[in-house]
């Protein structure tokens, strides 16, 4: 039976693609802000929470970068 062996770690880039995700996200966020002048609203407080969801995982992130860049 051949075992495998796990993917080594590689950390190298994380912070890069952490800043990516964060850009995606605003757009996102940005995007939502768009369609919400259209929502009515029950349609626009679910928008409004999301983008509180969306804005803990920009924070999040970010710490995340900051954790990265001092390792």
């Amino acid at each position: 039976m051949k075992q495998s062996t796990p993917n080594p770690d590689n950390r190298t880039d994380n912070a890069d693609k952490l800043k990516e995700m964060v850009q995606n996200t605003i757009g996102n966020m940005e995007a939502a802000e768009e369609t919400m002048a259209f929502a009515d609203g029950k349609d626009k407080k679910a928008i409004e929470e999301k983008n509180k969801r969306r804005q803990d995982s920009i924070d999040a992130m970010r710490n995340e970068i900051k954790d990265e860049s001092r390792e």
